[in-house]
């Protein structure tokens, strides 16, 4: 094993590191019964930290 297989990440380190780059999340998910779709869901959502170079877009 080297000391790349061997490295462990904490789950706050990797969420800081993934917020500061930013992260991407988009999906599809329908329910079709008798090839009939009754539900469809679309997911879009950007997830990023907001700091002062990186300002809130809502204002102060």
């Amino acid at each position: 094993m080297t000391v790349v297989e061997r490295r462990e990440v904490a789950l706050v380190d990797l969420l800081d590191r993934l917020l500061a780059g930013g992260v991407v999340i988009t999906g599809d998910l329908t329910l079709r019964i008798a090839d009939v779709d009754l539900v469809r869901i679309d997911l879009n959502a950007l997830i990023s930290s907001v700091n002062a170079q990186v300002p809130s877009p809502w204002g102060d």
